[in-house]
């Protein structure tokens, strides 16, 4: 597997993301400027430039048309994706930390982080798609605040933010480990689960949104029911898991993670552990790894015709692996069914004649 290196950034990636149709490559880095790429080649076709602080976020609408930006600074935007034009940027009281578009792209969605004397929030902006740039109101429709934890006297700070099937109720993650789905019309909780130990890095659902995987700082993943937030299986590593996802066209989960980014310094490339583990979603065994990067690899993304994937490190590379021939026709393996009238356990329980 022959990787293409995609030297755009001055800094460590922080989000990989493909489009719907699997043909852009967007990505984003601490240098403030997203860029976007063939996803067949990897040849760079332009940059968005505006923003003044860390791109955190972002995400493309279902058409291409719409691409929304999360950055430090303080500010979503919202940019043309024909052109990299910026359409219009949202102001908030503090760092964007996400953002996600909703079904249809009528409305996007984004969490800020706490803020002097304000809380944290999730904001709802309405964005009809008949509606040019100027025309479009900087006000959210909807705020959530979210205050301080009175019984733990500290804050508890949203990591990640999606939109469930439908647009039915907006998924937001928490570094305590807390999964809460919040109404976005009346802004309502509507449920809550410990998912996991420790801080969730980040969300990702398959594309028919049928199920999503969480990624923690507890060392490992897990892949959770979209209808009723079911947890299924656990993927376990020996590292924090900065980034999972799930390929469209194999039963295979992508993990991606590493050693802490500030201890990265002290350690050897080997020792370290900067490889993507591939593991199998129903068994929940590795079975391979892809090495390259020399930093805890914050992002991943796979191609949604399941022949590329592409991460994303602290040490401010993309890499863009296309899989081999031998990886595509791989089966998988799967349990023989007996035949009518055949007891699997007769075989086992067999034991070899004495003389």
């Amino acid at each position: 597997m022959r990787p293409i290196l995609l030297k755009g950034h001055e800094r460590s990636i922080t989000c990989v993301k493909y489009n719907y149709d699997g043909d852009l490559l967007f990505t984003a880095s601490k240098d403030h400027t997203p860029s976007v790429w063939r996803g067949e080649d990897g040849e760079r076709l332009g940059t968005f430039n505006g923003h003044k602080g860390t791109i955190w976020d972002m995400d493309c609408d279902r058409f291409t048309e719409r691409f929304l930006t999360a950055s430090a600074d303080g500010s979503a935007k919202m940019w043309r994706c024909e052109d990299g034009v910026c359409i219009k940027t949202y102001q908030h009281r503090g760092p964007v930390r996400g953002v996600a578009w909703s079904e249809g792209g009528h409305m996007f969605a984004t969490i800020s982080d706490p803020f002097v004397d304000h809380n944290a929030k999730i904001s709802v902006f309405d964005t009809p798609r008949h509606l040019e740039g100027d025309r479009l109101s900087e006000d959210p429709r909807l705020e959530i605040d979210l205050p301080k934890d009175h019984a733990l006297n500290k804050r508890v700070n949203p990591t990640n933010i999606a939109w469930m099937p439908l647009n039915e109720s907006l998924l937001v993650t928490f570094d305590n480990g807390a999964l809460r789905l919040y109404d976005p019309q009346t802004g309502d909780e509507m449920e809550e689960i410990m998912a996991h130990e420790k801080k969730i890095n980040r969300v990702r659902f398959n594309q028919h949104k049928t199920l999503f995987l969480t990624s923690s700082a507890d060392f490992t993943a897990k892949l959770f029911d979209s209808v009723d937030l079911k947890h299924h299986k656990t993927y376990k590593t020996d590292r924090p898991v900065n980034d999972a996802v799930l390929s469209e066209t194999k039963d295979h989960i992508l993990l991606g993670g590493g050693q802490e980014a500030m201890a990265v310094t002290t350690t050897a490339g080997k020792v370290g552990k900067f490889e993507t583990r591939f593991f199998h979603l129903v068994y929940e065994e590795e079975f391979g790894t892809v090495k390259g990067h020399f930093g805890p690899i914050n992002a991943l993304a796979i191609n949604p015709n399941g022949r590329s994937f592409a991460s994303g490190a602290e040490d401010g590379y993309v890499r863009l692996h296309f899989f081999d021939k031998s990886y595509l026709d791989m089966k998988d393996p799967v349990p023989e069914e007996p035949e009518e009238g055949e007891d699997i356990n007769a075989e086992e329980e067999k034991s070899p004649e004495k003389e």
